[in-house]
């Protein structure tokens, strides 16, 4: 999809980077199309670097092509973050002083804007009438989050989170998600657990909690009564329209997600939870001796065994395996076995490292089931994964409902970026 990403001259035309990450990791063609104003707080080179496309604000560069039309009238979407007080004026009052204004005017296709200034412009009449008329004329314009604003000064006029951005965006130009989860309770656990070492220090894991946290979203799309245990997981990543419970250690996951698995119709492991823990927490800091440490430590339970071994006739389960290759086999070899051995429904397998699969980088599982055998690929942004491993868990929740016998053929399906 062909996106312009408008950026005004504010101070929150930092967070437009992340949005413009976000929107490109999902697969999309992103323009940045800035104001003049915009490149004092981040540079040409910046957005150029991140696009991969050239940046311009004037409607005189590219003028054999006329771009200050063609821009416009080839997008598939444009969205404006941030959208300042004077920005908003300008497209209210049809004005086309620089190149984002006349793509704003040559635009035919679904316009977001993400408005954010201080409150007191916010709440100006003049500002307050100038959304009214973009909304009426079909602009759909975000209400600003409350919170810290620049300097000491806090209250509405902040910008909402990029991941916020993109959704309300996409969801403009998306087809409806299927409500094929109405009905039914889906529990996500996600992020990397933590076992203190002492008050200061802990052992943990790279995940970010990303990848649940687009599970999580993508079944309350989909109708589904949605819980994500998060663990460890950045407040601004927890999503909304969701019941979140916030956990650190695995003895707090394996207890928040045993006490919700009696009520859910799937259970979705994507925590990153850690093998082992220290056998004795210092109640104190512990400090340099020189002669090193030596820390003892003992083995978690195995969360998704237990919810397997506790699963109800009917409930789906499903696991996470993040994996190495190494000398003794594949990722997929470890993920094979693993799948025999922990017996859940399916088992996402993922192969991760510095820079692979944790974080706000693209994913690629092979989803498999009991017995090891490929059931599905999913690869892309963390939404495309999420999308994929759902569709795996509708497809067995209607079989069961069904009945029938799984159904086996020849290759799996993949799933395209």
């Amino acid at each position: 999809m062909r996106i312009v990403l408008g950026v005004a001259g504010g101070i929150a035309a930092y967070k437009a980077a992340l949005l413009l990450r976000l929107l490109r990791e999902a697969g999309h063609d992103v323009r940045v199309v800035p104001t003049p104003a915009a490149l004092e707080f981040v540079g040409a080179v910046t957005w150029e670097a991140l696009s991969g496309r050239p940046v311009t604000t004037s409607v005189f560069e590219g003028a054999d092509a006329v771009e200050h039309v063609r821009i416009g009238r080839e997008a598939d979407l444009v969205v404006v973050a941030p959208a300042t007080a004077d920005l908003l004026a300008r497209a209210a009052a049809g004005l086309a002083d620089d190149l984002l204004t006349a793509t704003l005017l040559t635009a035919t296709c679904p316009v977001l804007m993400a408005p954010a200034m201080h409150t007191e412009m916010w709440h100006h009449p003049a500002t307050v009438a100038n959304v009214a008329t973009l909304r009426d004329r079909g602009v759909h314009v975000l209400d600003p989050d409350d919170g810290r604003l620049t300097g000491a000064d806090s209250g509405p006029g902040r910008l909402p989170e990029p991941e916020a951005i993109a959704a309300a965006a996409l969801a403009l130009v998306e087809p409806p998600a299927a409500q094929d989860l109405a009905g039914r309770r889906v529990v996500v656990s996600a992020g990397g657990t933590r076992e203190p070492l002492d008050p200061v220090r802990f052992l943990g894991n790279r995940s970010s909690g990303r990848q649940g946290v687009a599970i999580a979203t993508d079944a309350a799309r989909r109708g589904a009564d949605v819980t994500l245990v998060a663990a460890n997981v950045d407040a601004a990543l927890l999503p909304d329209g969701v019941e979140v419970v916030t956990v650190e250690t695995t003895a707090q996951l394996q207890e928040a997600m045993t006490e919700r698995a009696s009520t859910a119709d799937v259970l979705v492991m994507a925590a990153a939870v850690a093998d082992y823990r220290p056998a004795a927490v210092a109640d104190a800091k512990v400090k340099k001796s020189g002669d090193g440490l030596t820390i003892s430590l003992v083995e978690n339970p195995d969360v998704l065994a237990g919810l397997v071994a506790g699963a109800r006739p009917g409930q789906v389960v499903v696991g996470f395996a993040a994996e190495t290759g190494d000398e003794h086999g594949s990722v997929l070899d470890h993920g094979r076995a693993k799948a025999r051995r922990k017996g859940a429904d399916l088992l996402a397998v993922n192969a991760v490292g510095a820079g692979t699969g944790f974080g706000d980088v693209p994913n690629a599982v092979v989803v498999l089931d009991a017995a090891g055998e490929v059931v599905t690929e999913a690869s892309g942004s963390k939404a495309d994964v999420a999308r994929g491993l759902l569709d795996a868990v509708v497809a067995l929740l209607a079989r069961d409902a069904d009945g029938a016998a799984p159904e086996t053929s020849a290759a799996p399906t993949t799933l395209p970026r």
